[in-house]
């Protein structure tokens, strides 16, 4: 069985990606970096795959299909 997707948080993305939050937060508008998904009524989080996937591949990263969206 494969391990659940973990969903991490602004803190953790920020240290893993490097960039600032103003950044990450333009990206996402661009539609250059994965969407936060809501995980309560005032949280979101990130899909640990999609930030691994645009670590990977910055310049190509597309969102996909599942769970890259809000």
């Amino acid at each position: 069985m494969p391990e659940p997707d973990r969903i991490i948080r602004l803190k953790t993305v920020l240290s893993r990606t490097g960039l600032s939050r103003s950044t990450i937060y333009r990206k996402i508008a661009e539609g250059t970096f994965p969407r936060q998904i809501q995980i309560s009524i005032h949280g979101a989080g990130w899909h640990e795959s999609a930030i691994s996937r645009w670590i990977a591949n910055p310049a190509s990263w597309r969102p996909q299909d599942q769970g890259d969206k809000l």
